[in-house]
């Protein structure tokens, strides 16, 4: 009985399987251990209503880049499964396993690395959303929001803006420097983006945002152009079009596209010896 579990700042993907059958498969609150208190972690995994009988535990998290972060992990779950054989990486590899499986290729998420169908053998820089970010729903929204404000967008879709947010400059000023995740907060205008992603102006803001994408975190990568590119995200997956054509652009192959990890992890595991 295998436990595998892909785990962000705000939700968690709990996926059991015995044998290569899928068991249970349900989200809970997310733990990052860079900002959460480890007794979180111990009373989310104490209500999971998880069976003892777990053997193997697959830990993909955030926030789990070093040793010290994943040991805390291992600590939580060796406590709650003590005969269990535990395993703790970040959740980069999650989107290796998920898009990749066991072949070679370039993964990206917010951060991006080439696998080598076994391990991670090159990253990219992940600077955050302060410096970082680029192609995130961050990133769009920032952009979508600077163009209201600073008067690039075109009248018709300016007034359908205003008119689905009702966003004021002194509002805005406030929510940003208020709310507690602003990244989150510039992320949500990311929707209406999506809504109207047919429109030219929103196509070509969408792709310069994947255009800095690539510069940043594909091109660096030599080799990059044999390469399929694969993603995991909500981002990636419901601008796909606008993706696949950006990557053409620079020569470059999209891969698989995944909203989450959860498909592809599955697979991933059912193809391991039970």
């Amino acid at each position: 009985m295998r436990l595998i579990i892909d785990a962000g700042s705000t939700k968690m993907g709990w996926i059991l399987m015995e044998g290569h059958e899928v068991k249970a498969h349900f989200v809970t609150k997310g733990f990052n251990p860079n900002y959460s208190d480890r007794q979180d972690l111990v009373e989310t995994c104490r209500g999971a209503s998880l069976p003892n009988e777990i053997q193997s535990i697959y830990y993909y998290g955030t926030g789990c880049g070093n040793e010290q972060n994943c040991q805390i992990i291992k600590e939580v779950f060796q406590t709650r499964f003590p005969h269990a054989e535990i395993h703790v990486t970040h959740d980069l590899m999650a989107v290796c396993h998920a898009v990749l499986g066991h072949d070679k290729g370039i993964a990206c998420i917010l951060g991006t690395c080439v696998y080598d169908g076994n391990d991670i053998v090159e990253r990219a820089v992940s600077l955050g959303y302060l410096v970082g970010d680029e192609g995130s729903g961050m990133h769009i929204g920032r952009e979508v929001v600077r163009a209201y404000f600073y008067g690039f967008m075109p009248d018709d879709l300016r007034k359908q803006f205003q008119a689905d947010t009702h966003l004021e400059l002194k509002g805005f000023i406030q929510q940003l420097y208020h709310v507690e995740q602003p990244s989150k907060y510039l992320a949500s205008f990311a929707k209406f983006v999506g809504e109207h992603q047919n429109h030219p102006f929103i196509h070509d803001l969408v792709k310069n945002c994947f255009k800095a994408f690539v510069e940043v975190s594909i091109r660096r990568f030599e080799g990059c152009e044999t390469m399929k590119i694969s993603f995991v995200g909500s981002v990636a997956y419901h601008f796909q079009s606008i993706l696949e054509e950006t990557l053409a652009d620079y020569g470059l192959t999209l891969g698989e596209v995944m909203p989450s990890p959860a498909e592809g992890l599955i697979r991933y595991y059912q193809s391991l010896p039970a």
